[in-house]
């Protein structure tokens, strides 16, 4: 094994502060919703409050990680129905998806929070169930003290460009290729 390239020259430094930041994760990986519960665990330890909103998951699923965020004081909101290819009826899962963004927008313009968490909001934007002109004019008109992640697939260019940090999940491989089924603590 070789040793790790290093660069001719060293990345430039960080010369100002920046009272809030936009981040987007994307792409087909996985590992989007977790990175973004991990910078909310990072700032609840930080002494922040933080605000998680998802846009898909059904408050059906017990998932692990709303359980343990919780407990530590993070205000979280499933609002979603599930996955859009079990829905028995896509005018209410719309309408649930608005209702989710209704909630997402007044916690963003409360200024309550030190990070707000948009989790998997690409897809209702994608679909044009919520407006990307809107959740970006929102994002970009927050007060100045809170930061957003933004998760999902295929983030729509104008969020892509909105954003601080960008950060693309490649797919190189997955259990679930081999039909290996989701793992209670690994993946919920």
């Amino acid at each position: 094994m070789s040793p790790p390239e290093v660069p001719l020259h060293a990345p430039p430094r960080a010369s100002r502060k920046a009272p809030s930041v936009v981040i987007v994760n994307t792409g087909n990986g996985k590992g989007k919703s977790t990175a973004a519960f991990g910078t909310a665990l990072r700032a609840v330890a930080r002494g922040w409050k933080v605000c998680v909103i998802q846009f898909m998951k059904s408050d059906k699923w017990k998932v692990g990680e709303k359980e343990a965020a919780t407990r530590l004081g993070v205000e979280w909101w499933t609002i979603g129905d599930g996955f859009t290819w079990d829905s028995r009826d896509l005018d209410r899962t719309e309408a649930i998806a608005r209702e989710a963004w209704r909630v997402a927008q007044e916690k963003i313009q409360a200024g309550a929070y030190g990070l707000v968490v948009l989790d998997e909001i690409t897809y209702p934007m994608n679909w044009g169930w919520i407006s990307t002109e809107e959740v970006v004019a929102a994002i970009a008109a927050r007060p100045v003290s809170v930061n957003v992640i933004a998760t999902g697939r295929d983030a729509p260019p104008a969020l892509i460009e909105l954003a601080d940090t960008v950060t693309e999940m490649r797919n190189l491989k997955h259990a679930f290729d081999r039909g290996v089924r989701a793992i209670r603590g690994i993946d919920f």
